[in-house]
């Protein structure tokens, strides 16, 4: 048995975080039902496994109803409208609190239910920009760059919608009441950067874009190029692992190499780096550093990852209706995740059924 076994969601459809959190849910064994709108097609891809989906027009009363009596059975209701729609649609918090107390009511929101921009449109790279975590992002002198999604939609959005929903979920137990879950992109965005806040105010974060220690600025936390046009990325923070790089690289025995935290000769450090990195292939240098413990690592494409030793040892990826994916993670160790199966259409009679 999954651990969210028995705790039943109703997910209205919607793009990239709400999706992924429901995913996240869904994996760890909770029955999701994916409601969609007619012609929709909801997620796309593996965000949409572990579900049900069922098609109903929500603008419609018989719609309306059908989603209510989901509703009156569920434990969670997931909605990534923007503030209001739902409420003026008939299903609001309080629409729903009326018919069942019960309810985890989780809003998955770019801006939060409130505030001069809760009604303003948005996408990922706005919410990161304002929580302060997309100006750090880049090299020195240039533009600030796009992490692709996964800040806002995905590790500040979706994720902290299951955080949340988990935590309602667990505090339910208690006062056998459901509340609102407000989760908001710019808020979790905020909430990853916590630890640079730290480094802020302890001086730990003293230059501009891509100067710092963590962000590229320091020679052996960065990536490098091979021979053959691959990469290399290296994390040699502490002595004992720039140690073993500097091995690994052969330029253990080299006096004239700056000091690791001589910052003014980090420029010359890294252009060395940089000279002994283009010799050879990346799978060269990633054999000549495998049992090294130099914490310098291949950089692996989407299509490469699934293939590495260590995953498939793992089993971090699977393959769902042909398409391969990330497991279900994290691992529980009495109630593991099953494999989750492809989307697949089912009435809302067909969930009330299952739901007696």
């Amino acid at each position: 048995m999954s651990a969210l076994a028995g705790i039943r969601v109703v997910e209205l459809a919607g793009l990239a975080p709400a999706p992924f959190g429901c995913m996240v849910l869904a994996d760890l064994g909770a029955d999701v039902v994916l409601v969609d709108r007619p012609g929709g097609t909801g997620p796309t891809g593996p965000l949409q496994r572990g579900r049900r989906r069922v098609t109903l027009d929500l603008k419609s009363e018989s719609g309306k109803a059908d989603l209510l009596s989901l509703i009156t059975r569920a434990d969670v209701l997931v909605e990534g409208y923007r503030p209001g729609v739902a409420e003026r649609l008939g299903f609001g918090p309080a629409d729903c609190e009326r018919i069942n107390p019960r309810l985890v009511y989780a809003r998955m929101t770019g801006w939060g239910q409130d505030g001069p921009l809760a009604a303003a449109a948005g996408h990922d790279i706005d919410y990161i920009a304002i929580a302060g975590a997309l100006e750090p992002l880049g090299r020195p002198g240039e533009r600030p760059h796009a992490p692709i999604n996964l800040l806002g939609d995905f590790a500040g959005g979706g994720m902290l919608l299951a955080v949340g929903v988990l935590a309602a979920l667990l505090e339910r137990a208690t006062s056998g009441r459901g509340q609102v879950v407000d989760a908001a992109m710019v808020d979790g965005s905020s909430l990853l950067m916590t630890f640079l806040h730290g480094f802020l105010a302890d001086g730990r974060w003293p230059g501009g874009r891509g100067q710092n220690l963590l962000d590229g600025g320091a020679p052996f936390y960065d990536t490098y190029q091979a021979s053959d046009g691959g990469y290399l990325a290296v994390g040699s923070l502490e002595p004992q692992f720039y140690a073993a790089l500097l091995k690994g690289l052969g330029l253990d025995d080299d006096p004239d190499l700056p000091g690791q935290f001589d910052a003014a000769g980090w420029p010359e450090l890294r252009r060395r780096f940089a000279e002994r990195f283009a010799l050879r292939t990346r799978d060269e240098w990633a054999s000549i550093f495998d049992g090294l413990d130099a914490c310098v690592s291949p950089v692996l494409s989407l299509a490469e990852a699934p293939s590495h030793p260590h995953n498939q040892a793992r089993g971090a990826f699977i393959e769902v209706d042909g398409v391969t994916q990330p497991a279900p993670a994290p691992r529980l160790q009495r109630t593991p995740a099953a494999t989750p199966t492809a989307v697949r259409r089912a009435t809302v009679a067909e969930v009330l059924d299952t739901w007696s």
